[in-house]
């Protein structure tokens, strides 16, 4: 600290050395993502002083020539006479690459996609940046280098990870350390892992810890119990599931019981209705009263409209908004082809015309309108609405599946619909077993709230029964008389007045729930040990 001419001058004088290394030619500014190969397709004369400098293409092997090039450097220095003999006289890198590469959005980078898109094997049109300096980092290693990074867990799980979920499981990964949501960076949700990968050979293992405290001295000691083994060969592509060996071994029984629920249920898969502009198209029960009051006709463009928090595991859906419901190509079908379809829809349904035309210009701005702007997006599944249906918001505790049994409930793009009419399949997808499943295969986050994500709902086991089986056909049976008790259970509860008829209701609402978690346990096989590991009791 606080070193200068004068004082590096005596301090050489008394002891012909520096006390600390001259860190002069090491410490570089530049874009550590970007070469100078970026100018390759451009003609260097139309980037101006100012777009230079802006763009700060970085020259690694220029920068570092003692790093990069063949000549490592003098053999007689001891630092290098200390590395293995291959380290002197080769093609080397750094000897540890560590950092924190900055939290940037892809939106934020678009103008070097197509860059990044040439040079990098982790490309993703929709990576965050960090992707990229993680292969960049790690390509700097030496033979057995080590690199060590603190990134957002995002990668692990999310699609844009993919390419570089299959190229970092081709590295040596020595250990990931998951943050979860512990608040590593005050202020702020960054879900932050450190990953550590050293340049050997592929070993197949690498540990893992799951961090549940930020209350600690030494890191490395208080990992230490938390560590355990994950085999790197195993982990999926699609999203990585670093679960310790009893828990794997349990979910791949699991998935090999079952058909993924996006095959069960034929694909019919659906998120809710994105409007674009809700504070035209979504409206109160006291707004609709109004307009169905002013116009009778009203009603025929008015739909019961569910938001995330009013779909509750099998209680009575009770929505309090509607939807203005006029999707795309409507008015020209309904019109014939009007020649002045706003003078139509201001004859045929005044009281939404009179409504809506005060949002016109803000409704027109929307890129996701239908033929007019007083239209939805276009969407291939309306119809769907309509029919009895399953339905679940994307953010819960846990699995979370109401029904309508046909009342036509619409609801907002942050929940999902299934219509199909299958007491069975919601006894299974809200029981303790498939919230275990999902939890192991998609990110915790702050809270305990999983974010529920079609990618992976489609792959949910669903038992499927083998009406040709007595006994199979039996355990269905079961289900779905448990599934309508709970059902009818939590249509009374609201209805009952009293603290006591309140509690006798929940007590049997808690043991019709255990009912129905058992029979799922039977109908996957599950041993008492299996049992322990879903309840948290043997991991």
């Amino acid at each position: 600290e606080n070193e200068n001419s004068e004082t590096l001058a005596r301090q050489l004088g008394l002891w012909h050395e520096r006390a600390l290394p001259n860190l002069a030619n090491n410490i570089k500014c530049g874009n550590s993502l970007i070469g100078p190969d970026y100018y390759e397709n451009n003609q260097v004369s139309l980037f101006d002083e100012k777009e230079a400098l802006r763009i700060n293409v970085f020259d690694w092997e220029k920068e570092f020539p003692e790093i990069f090039s063949r000549s490592v450097g003098d053999p007689s220095d001891q630092r290098r006479r200390e590395r293995p003999p291959d380290a002197v006289g080769q093609a080397k890198g750094f000897d540890a690459v560590i950092g924190n590469p900055p939290y940037v959005r892809q939106e934020m980078i678009g103008e070097f996609k197509e860059y990044f898109k040439k040079k990098y094997k982790v490309y993703h049109g929709t990576a965050d940046l960090y992707i990229y300096f993680i292969e960049k980092g790690i390509s700097f290693l030496r033979e057995n280098g080590h690199f060590s990074y603190i990134v957002a867990n995002k990668w692990m799980r999310a699609n844009y990870g993919r390419p570089f979920r299959q190229w970092l499981k081709n590295q040596n990964i020595d250990e990931i350390i998951d943050f979860g949501d512990l608040p590593v960076f005050k202020g702020v949700t960054t879900y932050p892992c450190i990953l550590k990968v050293i340049k050997t050979p592929l070993n197949g293992t690498l540990n893992v810890a799951q961090m549940d405290s930020l209350e600690f001295k030494d890191l490395s000691a208080y990992i230490e119990p938390l560590r355990y083994e994950v085999d790197q060969t195993k982990l999926d592509d699609s999203g990585w599931s670093l679960t310790n060996r009893n828990e794997q071994d349990l979910l791949d029984r699991l998935k090999s019981m079952g058909i993924p629920l996006g095959n069960y249920v034929d694909g019919k898969i659906y998120r809710g209705i994105l409007t674009g502009l809700n504070e035209a198209f979504v409206i109160s029960k006291e707004k609709r009263d109004e307009l169905i009051a002013e116009d009778p006709k009203s009603v025929e463009l008015i739909r019961p409209f569910l938001i995330g928090k009013e779909i509750k595991r099998y209680a009575p859906l009770k929505p309090i908004n509607f939807i203005i419901l006029i999707p795309k190509g409507w008015t020209n079908e309904e019109s014939n082809f009007a020649k002045d379809t706003w003078g139509w829809m201001q004859k045929e349904y005044p009281a939404i015309a009179s409504h809506l035309i005060s949002y016109e210009s803000k409704a027109e701005k929307r890129w996701d309108k239908g033929d007019y702007w007083w239209e939805l997006r276009a969407c291939d599944y309306y119809v769907e609405f309509e029919k009895p249906k399953l339905l679940l918001p994307d953010i819960s505790l846990r699995g979370n599946f109401a029904f309508d049994d046909g009342n036509g409930f619409y609801c907002v793009n942050t929940a999902y619909i299934i219509p199909v009419e299958d007491s069975y399949l919601m006894g299974i997808l809200n029981s303790k077993l498939i919230t275990f499943i999902y939890q192991k295969s998609s990110a915790v986050f702050r809270g305990g709230y999983l974010r529920f994500i079609y990618q992976y709902l489609v792959q949910l086991p669903i038992r499927v029964i083998d009406f040709s089986d007595p006994a199979d056909k039996a355990r269905h049976d079961r289900m779905v008389a448990l599934v309508e008790t709970m059902l009818a259970l939590h249509k009374r509860l609201p209805e009952v007045s009293t603290p006591q008829e309140k509690d006798v209701i929940q007590r049997q609402i808690a043991a019709t729930d255990a009912q129905i978690d058992k029979l799922v346990y039977e109908l996957y096989g599950l041993t008492k040990e299996e049992i322990e590991v879903v309840e948290g009791k043997n991991v």
